[in-house]
């Protein structure tokens, strides 16, 4: 199974902004554990602060993969155009967010991309990846 992991915009700074929200633990560490305990997933990891990048992404892997995790982080509440991207995809898509988007600010509400998706996890810390991977192996 392939499964491609796909961050947008600050998640590489997990571990380190805003430890509150978003916990200690980098993702590349976290990500590291992943690949242990799913030894039988060949995943493909692809973190970018820029809109396009992360839209070319998304095409390229929803017609190669088996299951996408996204994180769009910020452009969740903006990118229309990753909503269209997702949309698009041959491969279902599973919207991670690390904090819980709606108990924070009121611009948070919206969200151009959960709609488009098979499901999300929201709130649960880095441990809404694994939930996503779980998903994938009960398809």
């Amino acid at each position: 199974m392939k499964i491609s992991i796909i961050n947008g915009p600050n998640i590489n700074l997990i571990g380190v902004r805003e430890p509150e929200i978003y916990g200690s633990q980098t993702f590349e560490h976290y990500f590291e554990k992943m690949r242990h305990r799913y030894e039988t997933i060949d995943f493909d990891y692809f973190q970018s602060n820029i809109e396009g990048e992360l839209i070319n992404e998304i095409q390229r892997a929803g017609m190669k993969m088996d299951g996408i995790i996204l994180n769009a982080g910020g452009y969740t509440h903006t990118s229309v155009a990753i909503g269209d991207a997702v949309a698009a995809s041959k491969a279902p898509v599973i919207e991670v967010h690390v904090s819980n988007i709606n108990a924070r600010e009121e611009f948070r509400m919206i969200n151009h991309i959960s709609a488009k998706c098979k499901g999300t996890i929201i709130g649960l810390g880095l441990k809404g990846y694994a939930m996503a991977v779980e998903y994938f192996f009960q398809k």
